[in-house]
């Protein structure tokens, strides 16, 4: 096992804080403000920081199992594993949790979406620093 890299994983939660923020006031605001707020809001970004911090540690850790000789031979894996990862596990539980909230189906594969896109853009920071 190789060392994790710990800028990358900083470097990843912050990308995917971005992505959220954009994602959720910019391309598809909603109309279920969770913060109303500026304390709520910051609370909010704060909590979403936290846990993109915690999954960009989990993908810095399989990503360093891996090893970077073998990283370095096969680029796709650094998708594969953050991908997989929003696919595998993040994906049917936002789903899952909006499904048993009745919300609109829409707005269920906007958010599976943002996920998706988040864990990938955090593959992107891995494979970039790699």
């Amino acid at each position: 096992m190789g060392p994790v890299n710990w800028l990358a994983v900083v470097l990843a939660a912050a990308l995917a804080v971005i992505v959220g923020i954009v994602w959720n006031t910019v391309l598809f605001p909603d109309r279920r403000q969770i913060a109303r707020g500026d304390a709520e809001r910051a609370s909010g970004h704060v909590t979403m920081t936290v846990v993109f911090l915690i999954s960009a540690a989990m993908l810095g850790h399989a990503l360093a199992r891996i090893g970077s000789e073998t990283l370095a031979m096969k680029p796709w894996l650094y998708f594969m594993q953050s991908g997989g990862l929003a696919i595998a596990f993040v994906m049917p539980a936002v789903w899952l949790t909006h499904a048993r909230s009745r919300t609109e189906p829409m707005r269920r594969v906007i958010d599976c979406a943002f996920w998706l896109v988040a864990y990938l853009a955090m593959g992107l920071v891995f494979w970039l620093l790699g």
